[in-house]
């Protein structure tokens, strides 16, 4: 049985009561095509996406962004940087936290309108503060429309991988979409998802039924796997990055772009975080190694915070809520490291 508890306007109607204005449009059309051109191989600029596992508060966010708008002057030559604003993130259980968007005070019950409204002002504040535009995960593909005019990158998370409307809606979606292995691990089930993404479909959408032409920037992201006993298996090595970079190749073309962009936290760094610096370094190793890793290694996902590791509840300001994360000075040292040997 459903409960209607409160009415939530349309996402049409949100984006009037919020809009974009065409100064923060500007930044996000030039971010927009930095991204793209990194993804289809124009750019040899690294794509970073880096951040907290979830933006739980405004206010440590927005300092987070700051920061890292600043450090972005620094590595702006070599990397395309752009900062994780997740706001649909549940705990791994699904039970207790489900993100700003249903819950903008993490610690008192869901207000799922006042969560829209919150994560539109975060979203705004940040690219005006940073002059980055931001990516979030499409968790749930029916909220994408409150904030697609304020995205650069969207993820599609390990658990959603195989579902078929995250499929189908990120194949009308004009940004970089970054679709992770599923939980298994299986590679042909990973580029079955970007080869659906790419292609064009016929759905029912928010009441219409809705014509898409294909995504070309939809992508793999490799997050390493669980096998059946709970263990985490990395996949960011060498042979496994190889093996998604020929499965583009056997496609014959019919998936454009081969790209892959390296997770350095979940199961690759088994939630070690710290371990994140060390992916990051073997894996820029590879790219030096050997130029077809190189062409496929488009970039990273990183896990970081003002605070390093995490928090039960909300009580150290910039310390994640959910899973652990790097610290800024580490975050800082690494990305520096990153432009340094791209």
């Amino acid at each position: 049985m459903f409960k209607q508890q409160l009415r939530i306007p349309s996402a049409e109607e949100i984006l009037r009561q919020q809009p974009l204005p065409e100064s923060l449009a500007k930044i996000k059309r030039e971010r927009d095509a930095l991204c793209k051109a990194v993804i289809k191989g124009e750019s040899d600029k690294l794509l970073v996406i880096v951040g907290p596992c979830s933006a739980h508060d405004q206010k440590p966010v927005l300092e987070y962004v700051k920061r890292l708008g600043k450090l972005n002057e620094r590595v702006k030559d070599k990397l395309v940087l752009v900062p994780r604003v997740y706001t649909n993130k549940p705990r791994t259980k699904g039970v207790g936290y489900k993100g700003m968007f249903s819950q903008p005070d993490p610690e008192n019950k869901e207000d799922i309108l006042k969560g829209i409204h919150t994560i539109r002002e975060l979203h705004l504040h940040a690219i005006e503060l940073s002059g980055l535009s931001a990516a979030d995960e499409m968790l749930y593909p029916e909220n994408y429309a409150y904030v697609e005019d304020l995205l650069t990158y969207v993820a599609v998370g390990a658990r959603s991988s195989e579902n078929q409307m995250h499929r189908l809606v990120s194949s009308g979606i004009e940004l970089p979409v970054g679709i992770k292995n599923p939980m298994s691990g299986s590679i042909p089930v990973l580029l079955n998802s970007v080869y659906a993404a790419q292609s064009a479909q016929v759905f029912k959408y928010r009441d219409w039924q809705v014509q898409t032409q294909g995504n070309e920037y939809a992508h793999a992201v490799l997050r390493g796997l669980v096998d059946s006993y709970g263990n985490d298996i990395p996949n960011y090595h060498y042979e496994t990055v190889m093996q998604v970079y020929e499965g583009y190749a056997k496609s014959g073309g019919e998936i454009k772009n081969p790209a892959v962009v390296i997770d350095a936290n979940h199961s690759n760094s088994g939630k070690k975080f710290r371990q994140q610096i060390r992916i990051v370094e073997e894996v820029l190793q590879n790219r030096a190694y050997d130029g077809d890793f190189k062409r496929a290694v488009k970039g990273f996902m990183i896990e970081s915070f003002l605070e390093e590791g995490c928090q039960a509840h909300d009580l150290v300001f910039g310390k994640s809520i959910t899973d652990p994360c790097l610290g800024w000075a580490d975050t800082e040292r690494l990305i520096l490291d990153i432009a340094e040997k791209v």
